[in-house]
């Protein structure tokens, strides 16, 4: 059965969020549907970019726009003579939303690996940020509810469930008893004993409960792959952009798990030229690189958000953030091709993926042999490493 084309941009819950509309509208196959992003500047244009092409590549489609940039940027974004319609972000999971039945038959599945969207949401006000305007308060999946998605995945084969959310840490905060993320998370470790493997997306570091700790220390199913929402690596910038942590509570976090699990691979997002910051505010971002050891990071050069305190603050010129996001990336490109190097001969468990390539479970990415089946989960030990790929 014919399926709509869905463009996605942004975030690993609007991957998980993509594939259920995809899923959803099955039969529906002369339609476009772009899942938005709006967490930067840079983000809305390559939205209004990817509108432009889809347009492009689709001149006679229904062309339909939803998730953050369809919220925040909504007069904007439906004034695009490219643009059909728009889709409440907070309605795009609903059948009625797009006028089509409750139930519609499933198609394939696009990733090997499974994201399941546990969360949305956030009930914090980071200085820099409007994902809250986008996405609203948070909200959990109940237990139940994510043993059910997640079970309807492990049914299709998946071997690997990727736990996602707008603020994954702040699951159940709103459910009754207040349970935390760790309990869910060996819910469905134990509910999934066929599961091989359990990755969990971007964390909030001083949220982590003592119970994922635990799980992330010891259990060998849990993918040795901390990504955290970092954001600075400077205590006064946090406290600016008004995070709950300081640097030394990451500093503590990471070197408490690599103690149990010395394999663990650390991500993080960290924004660059955050408006007040100066050349020693960015020395400390540098910094924090190379004492966590930041293998996959996310560098974001800062853009003001129209309504955020941020973009009342004193800011820096494009140039001197553009730079620092430069140094910034370069610093975890030479941490990523230190680590790249250290994984050289060893054997590595690898998910093959549809491209050839497959990441092993700390998120390294491998070329596969010829002719590997996606899915499956093979054993590669690489004798070398060129354009940040292990072969």
């Amino acid at each position: 059965m014919n399926a709509p084309r869905v463009v996605s941009l942004g975030c690993r819950l609007n991957i998980s969020e993509s594939e259920r509309i995809r899923a959803m509208l099955a039969g529906e196959d002369n339609l476009v549907v772009v899942n938005s992003c709006a967490v930067t500047s840079e983000a809305v244009r390559q939205t209004r970019q990817a509108i432009r092409r889809a347009r492009r590549d689709n001149p006679t489609a229904r062309l339909l726009v939803t998730g953050c940039a369809a919220e925040i940027e909504r007069e904007q974004i439906s004034a695009m003579p490219e643009v059909d319609g728009l889709i409440a972000n907070e309605a795009k999971l609903d059948p009625r939303a797009w006028n089509v039945p409750p139930q519609a038959p499933p198609v394939a599945k696009q990733r090997t690996r499974a994201f399941v969207a546990v969360q949305n949401g956030c009930d914090h006000a980071c200085t820099f940020c409007v994902i809250p305007q986008g996405r609203g308060k948070s909200r959990s999946l109940s237990v139940e509810e994510v043993l059910s998605e997640v079970a309807r995945h492990v049914d299709e084969g998946a071997s690997e469930v990727v736990l996602t959310g707008v603020d994954v840490t702040s699951w159940g905060h709103d459910l009754p008893g207040e349970p935390s993320l760790g309990s869910m998370v060996r819910a469905v470790l134990n509910a999934f004993p066929e599961l091989a493997r359990l990755r969990m997306s971007s964390l909030d570091g001083i949220e982590i409960d003592e119970e994922l700790f635990e799980l992330f220390a010891a259990e060998r199913r849990m993918m040795p792959h901390l990504h955290l929402s970092l954001q600075h690596g400077h205590d006064l910038i946090l406290k600016r952009m008004k995070r709950r942590h300081l640097r030394a509570d990451a500093v503590d976090l990471v070197a408490r798990l690599k103690e149990c699990r010395p394999e663990l691979a650390v991500g993080a997002d960290l924004i660059a030229g955050f408006p007040t910051e100066t050349e020693d505010h960015h020395q400390a971002n540098l910094s924090i690189i190379r004492e966590l050891g930041i293998v996959h990071g996310h560098i974001f050069p800062y853009s003001p958000r129209p309504g955020t305190p941020a973009a009342r603050m004193p800011q820096l010129d494009r140039t001197t953030i553009k730079d620092r996001a430069s140094q910034l990336r370069a610093a975890v490109a030479d941490t990523r091709a230190e680590w790249l190097a250290s994984l050289v001969d060893k054997p590595l468990s690898i998910l093959a993926e549809r491209d050839g390539t497959g990441y092993a479970e700390n998120f390294a990415r491998v070329d596969l042999p010829v002719g590997t089946e996606p899915g499956q989960i093979l054993t590669i030990t690489p004798t070398k490493f060129e354009d940040d790929l292990l072969a």
